[in-house]
């Protein structure tokens, strides 16, 4: 078997984490964030934004970046609080204090795993800024970094991958209120030879919202 590692983040990701949809803003007085449409409601600071992957979408982490090798989940999500959400065009700011996969949901198909046991985002909450432009980055606290643990089932037994990143950087789109991260690239830092030196991790998020409202990047 050959696994789809999925990372981060992220994060990831989360990844996870994070805000969403963009679209460049204009009027005068609107927030970075908003709910409702563009230059609707701003997002109070304080508020929980979550989202959970985009509908028939996978989170993937795979050994290339145009490889198909690794882990992937077809369930996942994050939950960041707003920090500080300008006039616009600005940047705003979240923490990311959780990014979730359920493993239940993991694939794996590289060669000798049997299985996902786990994937833990370790070392939150992440910082993460959103600007009006609808780029969207990801960083870990001061003298941290961004950490995913994937834990495998073998024919050997259970192992666990490491994963670290400098930062993520996705977009978001008003759209389909979502944030993307596409080939985000994580090194190894501990692991099995079945551990393959890098991940690149790839998920659609959507839709990002506060309260059941969707969110907006003006």
């Amino acid at each position: 078997m050959r696994t789809r590692t999925l990372v981060t983040l992220a994060g990831a990701v989360a990844a996870l984490a994070l805000p969403l949809a963009a679209v460049p803003a204009s009027a005068d007085g609107t927030a970075v964030l908003t709910t409702g449409s563009t230059g609707g409601t701003p997002v109070a600071v304080g508020d929980v934004l979550t989202a959970p992957l985009a509908s028939g979408t996978s989170a993937t982490l795979y050994s290339s970046a145009t490889g198909t090798s690794g882990v992937t989940c077809t369930s996942s999500q994050f939950t960041a609080t707003v920090t500080d959400n300008p006039g616009a065009p600005g940047t705003a700011t979240e923490s990311v204090g959780a990014q979730t996969f359920d493993s239940s949901s993991c694939t794996s198909n590289v060669l000798g795993v049997t299985g996902v046991t786990s994937i833990t985002v370790d070392n939150l909450p992440y910082t993460t800024t959103v600007a009006s432009d609808g780029t969207l980055t990801v960083l870990p606290a001061s003298g941290s970094t961004i950490q995913t643990t994937v834990k495998l089932k073998t024919l050997l037994g259970s192992i666990s991958c490491v994963y670290q990143a400098a930062s993520l950087t996705g977009t978001a789109d008003n759209s389909d209120n979502s944030i993307n991260f596409t080939n985000q690239q994580f090194t190894k830092t501990s692991g099995s030879s079945l551990c393959f030196a890098s991940g690149y991790f790839t998920a659609k998020y959507a839709p990002v919202t506060d309260s059941g409202a969707s969110v907006y990047v003006n």
